[in-house]
């Protein structure tokens, strides 16, 4: 009996101490969320190593092609409203396609700090497979370049062919921003009828 309890007691730290870590880098991750620009500088630089490191190495293409093919799927799920437009029988609330239409604000399939962790975890995870010899098939990488390329152009043209059928733009460039009320024209104006009071 004492044996069990004596095993129960570093398995219970051992899963403390994983909750602790696990909720320190929650912690430092959810304070990274307003930062969307140094957050992708660093996805990008860490993107550049692990091309640095296969062109290097000169091998890695499967992997790489496997990258490639997991970020183009989440790439779809970013450009995609999170209620398709083609499933009206849904009742929610759908994107408008008239003029007359109620204005519905965009809403994402995979919103953009979703889309920034999984691409940041796919590269890393892609960076440690390259230290692993079993993970390097030989295969002609100009083949898998061409296919991807392909895939690509396919995939986007279908997503460029829904965003026009369907009127919606995902991306906030050119859309109206509202800082909200002036409050200089109206301090102004009530400093005038202050003043003309005292008068």
């Amino acid at each position: 009996m004492e044996g069990t309890g004596g095993n129960g007691a570093p398995a219970a730290a051992l899963n403390q101490w994983r909750h602790d870590a696990w909720r320190l880098f929650q912690f430092y991750l959810d304070r990274t969320t307003p930062y969307a620009v140094y957050r992708w500088i660093g996805t990008a630089v860490l993107a550049l190593l692990y091309a640095l490191r296969v062109y290097y190495i000169q091998g890695f293409y499967i992997v790489s092609y496997g990258l490639g093919i997991y970020i183009l799927n989440l790439l779809i799920g970013f450009l995609s409203p999170l209620v398709d437009p083609e499933m009206e029988s849904t009742g929610g609330a759908l994107l408008p396609t008239k003029g007359s239409d109620e204005f519905k604000p965009f809403i994402r399939r995979l919103p953009e700090f979703k889309f920034w962790y999984a691409i940041t975890k796919a590269f890393c995870v892609a960076f440690v497979m390259t230290f692993f010899s079993m993970f390097d098939v030989p295969v002609f990488w100009p083949i898998l370049l061409c296919y991807w390329i392909v895939l690509f152009v396919l995939t986007m043209k279908r997503q460029i062919m829904h965003m026009i059928k369907y009127k919606y733009v995902p991306f906030n460039i050119g859309k109206q921003k509202y800082s909200g009320k002036r409050s200089s024209a109206g301090s102004s104006g009530s400093s005038r009828t202050s003043s003309s009071r005292a008068d």
